[in-house]
């Protein structure tokens, strides 16, 4: 009977057979009791007291359980969650071992020990941890959370690119799926798109997807850019009039924009720069009141880490980001479900042009 039930395990598609070995190496667990007791309000408490500036004492008993059985469970998977800037904050503070930008998160994601990866964040930034980490189990808690910029391109777009344009290079935001990078000559992300472009050495680039960015590229470099016409649905909604009625309202505000915002957005603001960037903004000039021109729940995350500055709060949310919550990434853990899997020799090209980036200093 052993016999039987081994070689079935290894007949049928490459899926059953991964979905089988998935299944013995991380067996499913009992869902923990998620009842809010005295022992769960103990035992985050610690927890609570980063975040209570900006999650009210009503919902943390709804939180909180959640929470105490994720990172109990996260250590017995021995996973690794990863948070991106715009999740919120009960995600980001309270279960996250590793917070920041895509491409951080998948880089500290590669060096960690860690056997599984848990994506907090959208599609495209899981697939970009499952090609720096192939050996690693890589789950997204919910496969729906996509991303308008990501999903604005594919690999047949950037092929027809390549046929209009003989010869010259394309560079591919970080914010694109496995398929795109795997086509692109190189990889960039917000903060260092410039060096990337003029590293190529050429008077010409293509820069996919995000037009907002690539504008915001071509007035810092000779560099002719073509671009393409993706935009990020929450990035593109800000508008200048906007920002300068919150600094006509709030004396002293300072506006801080994320490149991924039309250029005349930026050109009213006091800086402009990636997630990582403006974080450091806020923490090392430390702003009276500031406004963070991008996803609203990193304003909820920096302010958490920064008592005594003020942020304003227009509210533009990612739809796609806010997917993900903690019943959802307690549930992936405990059924190890909804695995990122790319065809090999697709991650190994899409690994090619985001090595190709890293290199350049």
């Amino acid at each position: 009977m052993q016999a039987t039930s081994a070689k079935a395990a290894t007949s049928g598609s490459p899926a059953h057979r991964r979905e089988h070995q998935e299944r013995t190496r991380f067996p499913p667990v009992a869902l923990p009791d998620l009842a809010w007791t005295p022992e769960v309000a103990r035992e985050t408490a610690h927890l609570y007291e980063k975040v209570k500036a900006i999650i009210p004492p009503i919902e943390w008993p709804f939180h909180a359980p959640y929470v105490k059985a994720i990172n109990e469970l996260k250590k017995q998977r021995n996973a690794v969650i990863l948070a991106h800037n715009y999740q919120t904050p009960e995600i980001y503070n309270c279960v996250a071992d590793v917070v920041g930008d895509s491409l951080q998160l998948a880089r500290v994601a590669e060096q960690s020990e860690a056997d599984v990866i848990v994506q907090g964040g959208v599609h495209f930034m899981a697939e970009t941890s499952k090609i720096l980490s192939p050996d690693k189990t890589v789950l997204i808690p919910d496969r729906e959370a996509g991303c308008s910029l990501a999903a604005s391109i594919t690999g047949e777009d950037v092929r027809a690119l390549k046929r209009k344009y003989p010869g010259v290079p394309v560079v591919a935001y970080v914010n694109t799926s496995a398929e795109v990078k795997a086509e692109v000559d190189i990889c960039c992300t917000s903060s260092n798109a410039v060096k990337i472009v003029e590293s190529l050495g050429v008077d010409t680039v293509i820069m996919v997807p995000d037009r907002f960015l690539a504008a915001n590229v071509a007035r810092q470099t000779k560099v002719k850019i073509i671009a393409w016409h993706g935009a990020c649905e929450v990035h593109e909604r800000f508008t200048p009039e906007e920002l300068l009625a919150y600094r006509e309202a709030e004396p002293g505000l300072e506006l801080i924009a994320h490149p991924e915002c039309p250029p005349e957005v930026v050109d009213v603001c006091d800086f402009s720069g990636s997630t990582a960037a403006m974080i450091d903004y806020v923490k090392t000039r430390r702003p009276q009141k500031v406004l963070l021109v991008t996803e609203c729940s990193m304003a909820d995350n920096v302010a958490a880490e920064t008592p005594g500055v003020n942020f304003i709060r227009p509210c533009n949310l990612c739809p796609h980001m806010k997917r993900i919550t903690l019943p959802k990434i307690l549930d992936s853990l405990v059924h190890m479900r909804d695995e990122v899997v790319i065809d090999p020799t697709l991650a190994a090209r899409a690994r090619r042009s985001v090595e190709r980036m890293i290199a350049v200093k």
